[in-house]
């Protein structure tokens, strides 16, 4: 087996069909040895019976309907035990691939072992690049200069996006191939055999900041994350969780958003700083969550 998608799905019944059926047109133009596997959280929106009813249609999917929502990482780690292939893709639900050949990225894999990691250009709807798809580890000079907008004033300054603009690397160039920190979840392609000796997500994200984590672990054992732009997804993001329409699902997802922030600094940078900074950083977090966004 060449190549295992992997998709956790969660109340989006309609993206989801969007995302499967354009997926299996892209097989067709570009015939692989692959296989789909959905990891459907306990929707209830009628997910499960589309995914039956699509697996009768298309050998290549295999799904798994588990009985509570497990979290988003959880569930991707279930469907990685589930793999067959040599490589991994992370493909949300709600990302659109209409024209990838998967054999040239594949390929770019066996030429250059050193890559561990792979995202394409992720677009979203309004044409702009998905942020979270292009960014630098956050350390505490990286985290102040976004959320004080200082980034967003420099960005397209030169010299001076590189000092106010690592968060989202902002002085690198968007239709070049080059290394970056991280990438999304929304698409991740990365070589199986890394992923099985890191053991997936890590089990402390329930959702958001999972894939930061996973690439943070990915560039410890010596791989590169590329960026790579000769192929394109479409992203329609917030489908459900922070924008979503589902209150009860905004609020949980908010909080974990949050939580995910605190987590990862406290595995990596807490050490590095007192702890009197480490409480300002937390309660910052905290604040920002509460009150201004």
């Amino acid at each position: 087996m060449d190549l295992s998608i992997i998709i956790v799905s969660f109340n989006t019944k309609k993206i989801t069909e969007k995302c499967l059926v354009e997926l299996k047109r892209n097989f067709i133009k570009y015939p692989l040895n692959y296989e789909v596997i959905v990891i459907d959280n306990s929707s209830v929106d009628g997910t499960s019976q589309l995914l039956k009813k699509l697996q009768t249609k298309w050998s290549n999917l295999r799904i798994l309907l588990n009985n509570k929502n497990i979290g988003y990482g959880k569930a991707n780690n279930i469907g990685l035990n589930m793999a067959k292939g040599k490589y991994i893709l992370y493909l949300n639900s709600d990302a659109i691939i209409k024209d990838i050949d998967f054999k040239d990225i594949i390929n770019l894999f066996t030429t250059q072992k050193d890559i561990g990691a792979l995202t394409v250009k992720v677009g979203l709807p309004n044409g702009q690049i998905d942020p979270a798809s292009h960014r630098g580890f956050p350390t505490l000079w990286r985290s102040f200069t976004y959320f004080s907008k200082l980034e967003k004033i420099f960005y397209n300054t030169p010299f001076l996006n590189k000092l106010f603009g690592g968060y989202h690397l902002a002085h690198l160039d968007l239709s070049t191939i080059h290394e970056i920190d991280a990438c999304t979840g929304a698409f991740l392609f990365a070589r199986k055999n890394i992923l099985d000796k890191i053991g997936g997500f890590d089990k402390d994200f329930f959702m958001y900041g999972e894939d930061l984590e996973l690439a943070y672990q990915i560039k410890i054992k010596g791989y590169k994350v590329l960026y790579y732009p000769l192929w394109k997804v479409l992203h329609l993001k917030y489908s459900s969780g922070l924008k979503g329409k589902n209150l009860d699902t905004k609020i949980k997802t908010k909080y974990y958003f949050y939580e995910s922030m605190k987590i990862f600094y406290k595995k990596h940078y807490s050490k590095e700083n007192f702890y009197l900074v480490n409480k300002l950083v937390y309660l910052f977090i905290d604040l920002k969550r509460k009150y201004f966004s």
